[in-house]
């Protein structure tokens, strides 16, 4: 919807002077949503031949290079939709128990994909892809999916072609209160308005001896995120356990204790130059997350004489093997002198 300036709110009358109503500068950054008639879609394109070029430095390390990996997150697409799925808009291996589901088997409408792309990826930086990016990204996703030729550019004028393409457009089904706003609601709970609990008391929680076991939670939720994993490290101290994969002293943000190195930089120092730029996303101190912690990538490489060169040039362009089959994408984005101080740090020895 197109932004206004703000209105006094509705609500100031009864509240006082609690809030404020929302700017024209806050409701555009926020209001970033794409429906599936296409309200909302920012003009823009992209091939799928710039697609793949996005999709493998910044994509395939989650879902393959062809999104088809099921060791990350399960797969996007694997050959499941017939050309007669795209003719009839109902995907019948749907009906199969044995067919692994994929995203493309599922999806009814072209926009969702397009808007959660630009919402939620990359995993590790939401939010950094460009429109065009996002649609040249989009446009590589139709062409696995058999939607589209590799010639194929996808924009702002054609999208609406493709949601005519789309394998299970119309597997989607309306007859629901969610829907339909005048409709039966879903469930028949009772709101509750009055003598409402003043507490509420949580009757589950992670064991003390069971913290710790799959390495730090806090650390392995994104920063975008309303719901962010407890400190399991700290709650197994407080509770004087020791913690399976505590390591060092961890924080929720997943700094160890400051540790100089000789002429270098400390531990959350490191740390934080390594949030900058999206590594903490796959990466924490002490266990692996999606890829392996940093504290073992020093313990790894401590007898190697050329262990920063290696690793500074392991992080430039990437690699796939030594810590099992998930590729690293290559981050040529970071600066050299970046990439030389993050380098420098785990070949240190600092990072244990």
């Amino acid at each position: 919807m197109a932004a206004t300036e703000p209105s006094p709110s509705p609500w100031q009358g009864k509240y006082g002077d609690v809030g404020r109503a929302a700017t024209a500068a806050e409701i555009d950054a926020w209001d970033i949503d794409v429906r599936p008639d296409f309200k909302g879609l920012p003009p823009g394109s992209g091939s799928v031949e710039e697609g793949e070029e996005v999709w493998l430095a910044q994509c395939s390390s989650c879902h393959g290079d062809f999104g088809d990996s099921n060791e990350v997150f399960t797969p996007l697409v694997l050959g499941n939709v017939t050309e007669e799925d795209i003719e009839t808009g109902r995907v019948e291996a749907l009906n199969d128990p044995a067919r692994v589901r994929t995203t493309f088997m599922k999806v009814s409408t072209v926009s969702t994909l397009w808007d959660y792309i630009h919402r939620a990826m990359p995993w590790n930086n939401p939010k950094s892809l460009s429109d065009d990016q996002v649609y040249a990204v989009l446009a590589y996703l139709l062409n696995l999916a058999y939607i589209v030729d590799y010639e194929f550019t996808l924009s702002h004028e054609n999208i609406d072609d493709i949601q005519a393409k789309m394998p299970n457009r119309n597997g989607m089904t309306r007859d629901h209160g969610l829907w339909k706003i005048d409709g039966e609601p879903d469930t028949a709970n009772v709101a509750c308005m009055t003598d409402c609990d003043d507490e509420v008391e949580i009757l589950s929680s992670i064991p003390d001896y069971a913290k710790g076991a799959n390495g730090n939670l806090a650390q392995q939720m994104r920063p975008y995120t309303a719901t962010p994993g407890i400190d399991t490290v700290e709650e197994a101290e407080e509770a004087g356990v020791e913690p399976a994969s505590a390591g060092n002293e961890q924080t929720a943000t997943g700094d160890t204790a400051p540790a100089p190195a000789d002429d270098g930089m400390t531990a959350d120092t490191a740390m934080a130059l390594a949030g900058e730029y999206g590594c903490t996303g796959c990466h924490q101190m002490d266990g692996k997350l999606v890829g392996p912690g940093f504290a073992a990538i020093s313990d790894k490489y401590a007898d190697r004489d050329d262990a920063a060169a290696y690793l500074a040039d392991k992080i430039r362009n990437g690699g796939k093997g030594v810590w099992g089959q998930i590729p690293m994408p290559p981050q040529s984005d970071i600066p050299d002198e970046d990439i030389a101080a993050l380098a420098e740090w785990l070949a240190s020895g600092d990072s244990n």
